[in-house]
């Protein structure tokens, strides 16, 4: 296995994974991950077998190492329909082709870190997703404490959708994981409380506001025309004003 140390003028590429990059790719998942994966997962994965891989390596590393992994994306397509989020996801309940890429596993090793090669992996993804018409979007989960995971995906744009409590189930632990999404093909969220709240509350207002506006204009058409009484000099309408009112409301779009 590959120690931290410098490394100098990596040439970075990357490629799909393939069998012989097994035991490496074990040993790494085992070094970063606290989820121990079964030996069918890395079967699937080196195989192609219902999931889709891109692996990063050093064509400058020496000692006849320059194709062996020193970072890697695993990913799984799912029908939206089927999916564990799908009441979260906005998506045709009459297409039942559409599908989403499921993130399973990123990482780098410690050596290659902060060269950019998590970002090239997940573009990678985002890119593979993008170039199916059926999928409307690229999510993962992210375990609540890994708030380097979870700056990296906000500056990568991927959306925050919700937080699962109890999702990981670690070394007798309950820890819980966020949601993030990041939209292909027109893909969007659906509208949440907050926004529909929101809406309500910007209709309510700009209704108000045209309403008291033609009011005022009313009002003041109303006295311009209400002339003195000569016995009483109190003030009479003569000519009220029967017009209906009508209000206006601007258009909203979830996003």
């Amino acid at each position: 296995m590959l120690k931290p140390k410098a490394i100098d003028c990596p040439s970075i590429c990357y490629r799909p994974i393939k069998p012989s990059d097994r035991e490496v790719l074990e040993q790494i998942h085992g070094n970063l991950f606290p989820i121990r994966y079964e030996s069918e997962f890395f079967h699937n994965v080196v195989n192609g077998r219902e999931i889709v891989s891109w692996a990063a390596v050093d064509r400058n590393r020496p000692d006849g190492r320059s194709d062996e992994l020193i970072g890697f994306v695993t990913a799984r397509i799912v029908l939206a329909k089927d999916s564990e989020i799908c009441d979260l996801l906005q998506h045709n309940s009459s297409s039942t082709d559409q599908t989403l890429v499921y993130i399973l596993t990123l990482g780098v090793v410690e050596a290659y870190r902060n060269l950019g090669i998590a970002s090239s992996l997940v573009r990678k993804v985002v890119k593979y997703a993008s170039g199916m018409p059926t999928c409307r979007a690229v999510y993962l989960h992210v375990i609540s404490y890994n708030s380097t995971a979870i700056n990296f995906y906000t500056k990568m744009s991927f959306k925050c959708l919700q937080r699962l409590p109890s999702f990981y189930f670690i070394n007798g632990r309950r820890y819980d994981s966020y949601l993030f999404v990041y939209y292909v093909n027109g893909g969007r969220s659906p509208c949440s409380l907050l926004e529909i709240v929101s809406f309500m509350v910007s209709y309510i207002r700009d209704g108000i506001k045209c309403v008291s506006s033609r009011l005022r204009k009313n009002e003041k058409r109303k006295v311009s025309k209400w002339p003195k009484c000569k016995e009483s000099h109190s003030l009479i309408s003569m000519a009220p004003s029967k017009g209906n009112v009508a209000v206006d409301s601007s258009g909203y779009e979830c996003v």
